[in-house]
């Protein structure tokens, strides 16, 4: 497991990108090439003011969507991390 941080484009979208009050971060620290998905989006909700709706967002990798939290993926500098709340309609 490498300990080193690696830099990645974060984006975010809607409600998410209001709270933060940016769309975009060109050069987001992840502290470690592995992580774990749900410990990721830790680390953006609370760096970027998104904990209010947490429970409500969904992490994309590469615009894959982690699906499952609890797993582990590998993350290389230049990646791009979205962040992406439910969409309603009506």
């Amino acid at each position: 497991m490498s300990s080193s941080s690696v830099r990645v484009k974060l984006l975010f979208f809607a409600k998410s990108r209001e709270l933060a009050g940016k769309s975009n971060v060109e050069d987001f620290l992840v502290p470690r090439a592995e992580i774990r998905c749900s410990e990721l989006l830790d680390l953006i909700c609370n760096q970027f003011n998104l904990s209010i709706i947490r429970n409500n967002l969904i992490l994309a990798h590469n615009e894959q969507y982690c699906d499952d939290l609890s797993e582990t993926i590998r993350i290389h500098n230049g990646d791009e991390l979205a962040v992406i709340p439910p969409i309603s309609g009506g």
